[in-house]
């Protein structure tokens, strides 16, 4: 018999704030986190805007060493990691070390790291680069640390898969657990990519909004969109079996009813115009659900005129009429596009849909799409009282990957 997966424990760093109640107050009271770059100088670039974390302050999460050779991505990771472990109320020793695993995605890992480094290169000289330019770049360094900051010696893996690696990341979690490999795993997603080299790289690719209006530049499914906007941050959770949280005696947040992930296997950046493969990622994440449960779908929702477009078809495509009857939002209206952990993000907030009764809403929405006609909740949080939330991410290189969240009900 496969187990039942659970999360017990969820960790944020975001745009709009340092833990997952300040980042879920805000998004409920419509607040942008977007706002004007400040990493670096923007004078020569046609896009000035981002999601940028704020206040954060690693020293309050890790030794100044630990930070000091590791990237923000890492960094981010680390204080994410440790937050879910509290909230579940976690204690790793050696009794358990082994049954924990660390399943991490990121979309773009240590890219600060590696742009200073290439700088140091191209102004100073190879004998001048940091030996820690490796460790500090390659995308497992995050799962790496975070093994070590918290004496897992389970499974450790970094997952890539673009924009859907946070949900990947979850999602393998959930299987690992669901056959018994693992009693449970901190799993989410990462990414600190707001550098000169990535918004420069998306920027020349056409996919960034070059508004000068911070606050409603973001407006996934609205008519006047013009393209997404760079977030950074980390979003974690604790997943563990069902049998392992009621031996704990700890609270159950939500439980893990699906996943379902495929490749469009059409275009390494656009979605796949007849969109029956991403639907078919929604259905497979659906396959144990009753659909008169689904309430809500977090939506990938980037705030591109193709990607909005495209995830409006996936939703009708998998759900037929019932579509048109179940609230869909994008949480990037306020946070960005925070990449490799914006899909984990999207499995927090399923949570606290599920648990609060509350939808977050589609900020900036102002101007109806005729080609997206779904209900978006428009700018205004909305109460609602919901058994099962989908989330969606969708990535480049064709990857489609859905969880749904069910309410535990203790039973």
């Amino acid at each position: 018999m496969l187990d039942r997966v659970v999360v017990t424990g969820c960790g944020a760093i975001t745009p709009l704030g340092l833990t997952v109640d300040e980042t879920w107050k805000n998004m409920i009271d419509g607040v942008s986190g977007i706002g004007y770059i400040s990493m670096f100088d923007t004078d020569n670039f046609q896009v000035k805007i981002a999601a940028e974390v704020k206040d954060f302050d690693s020293d309050n999460y890790m030794d100044p060493m630990t930070a000091r050779y590791s990237d923000r991505f890492t960094q981010f990771a680390i204080a994410a990691g440790k937050q879910a472990a509290g909230d579940a109320q976690l204690s790793i020793h050696d009794s358990n070390t082994y049954d924990i695993g660390v399943i991490v995605g990121t979309g773009l890992g240590g890219i600060e790291s590696l742009s200073r480094q290439v700088n140091v290169l191209a102004r100073r000289g190879p004998s001048r680069v940091s030996s820690y330019t490796i460790p500090m770049t390659i995308p497992d360094s995050c799962t790496g640390r975070l093994s070590i900051e918290m004496g897992i010696r389970g499974v450790n893996l970094s997952l890539i898969s673009a924009c859907a690696a946070g949900t990947d990341a979850i999602g393998m979690a959930y299987r690992m657990i669901r056959h018994r490999e693992l009693k449970m795993a901190i799993a989410g997603g990462t990414d600190a990519s707001i550098t000169p080299i990535s918004v420069a790289g998306f920027q020349q690719a056409g996919a960034l909004s070059r508004s000068q209006e911070p606050s409603n530049a973001c407006r996934p499914f609205d008519a006047q969109r013009n393209g997404f906007i760079m977030g950074e941050g980390a979003a974690i959770l604790v997943v563990e079996s069902l049998e392992s949280a009621l031996e704990r005696g700890v609270s159950i947040i939500a439980e893990i009813v699906g996943y379902g992930a495929t490749s469009d296997a059409f275009h390494i950046t656009k979605p796949r115009e007849t969109n029956e493969v991403a639907a078919k990622a929604i259905e497979l994440a659906l396959a144990g659900v009753n659909r008169d449960e689904i309430g809500y779908i977090s939506a990938h929702g980037t705030s591109t005129q193709i990607n909005d477009i495209s995830e409006t078809r996936v939703i009708k495509k998998a759900l037929g009429k019932q579509a048109y009857d179940i609230p869909v939002s994008s949480v990037k209206s306020m946070v960005g596009h925070m990449i490799g952990a914006a899909g984990a993000l999207g499995t927090i907030v399923c949570c606290k849909v599920v648990n609060e009764g509350v939808l977050p809403p589609t900020i900036n929405y102002e101007y109806p799409d005729p080609k997206c006609d779904l209900d978006y909740v428009p700018n205004i949080a909305r109460k609602k009282d919901i058994t099962v939330a989908v989330s969606n991410a969708f990535g480049f290189g064709g990857h489609n990957s859905v969880l749904a969240i069910r309410k535990y009900n203790g039973k």
